[in-house]
């Protein structure tokens, strides 16, 4: 059994075998960095920049696969040291989640992994050229009933409904909005205390 919800989580992710896209594609790689007491996860809101399709998003650390990067834990790794100053190791590496690819052709053709790493203390966390803010986010806010609904946003000027968390910081939505619900969802189904997702 485990000790806390977290934990739950935790073994409930190591025991799946991750889905894998069947695509050749670009490749990326996100963290979503979480820490205890109470349970957080790190968001960034990414600098405003032209050219950049997640331009001012709410988001978490990452970006593309680099020529140096043996693996996509290490694109995981050197890319939150990049843009937030977190210095992860492959032990705080606790699970791997599911490939993402983008809903919409207007996205760039990309594959983006997800992996979870869980720090012991809250680590100093800064910003860099392509991070404007951070925020230690917790997974209670958004496993509150009613904080995930669906949303409002402007897409290349035009207004659109998508599934989201509207927050204070902005609205967490679109391929980091997809890999941030199965985490709640597992969250909340430990803290219920009822039957968890396989």
């Amino acid at each position: 059994m485990a000790d806390t919800p977290l934990d739950s989580v935790i073994a409930t992710l190591r025991r799946r075998l991750p889905v894998r896209a069947d695509v050749v594609r670009p490749q990326a790689a996100v963290a979503l960095i979480l820490v205890r007491n109470p349970d957080r996860l790190l968001l960034i809101r990414r600098a405003d920049r032209a050219g950049d399709p997640w331009s001012g998003h709410l988001a978490l650390p990452g970006g593309r696969r680099a020529v140096g990067d043996a693996t996509l834990l290490d694109t995981a790794i050197r890319e939150s040291h990049e843009e937030v100053g977190i210095t992860l190791t492959t032990s705080e590496c606790m699970a791997e989640l599911d490939d993402l690819v983008p809903m919409t052709a207007v996205l760039p053709p990309i594959v983006v992994r997800p992996f979870l790493f869980l720090v012991g203390d809250v680590p100093s966390v800064g910003v860099s050229d392509e991070v404007a803010s951070v925020a230690w986010l917790p997974l209670a806010t958004l496993a509150a009933s009613g904080a995930y609904r669906t949303t409002t946003v402007m897409i290349r000027g035009e207004r659109r409904d998508v599934a989201a968390y509207p927050l204070e910081a902005g609205v967490l939505w679109g391929m980091t909005e997809r890999i941030v619900t199965p985490l709640v969802d597992l969250w909340r189904a430990a803290t219920a205390g009822g039957d968890r997702p396989a």
